[in-house]
């Protein structure tokens, strides 16, 4: 009981966290993303997302080959 306790007041403390999500969320002044760069490219959009939105390898490789980046 304690366990489903702790969880359920884990799940609501993360629900009412405040910060920003930061990863995704640059505007177009981005200085990569005034330059050409090729979405589609795993390495240019792994880089792209590591500088623009301050993310990290893992996070920035996920999310580029969930948009179809090879």
């Amino acid at each position: 009981m304690r366990l489903v306790a702790v969880i359920i007041f884990a799940l609501m403390t993360a629900a009412c966290d405040q910060e920003r999500d930061i990863t995704g969320s640059t505007t177009s002044s981005c200085p990569i993303r005034n330059y050409s760069y090729n979405p589609r490219d795993l390495n240019q959009c792994v880089n792209a997302c590591r500088s623009c939105d301050r993310g990290t390898t893992v996070t920035c490789t996920t999310s580029c080959t969930l948009k179809g980046a090879r």
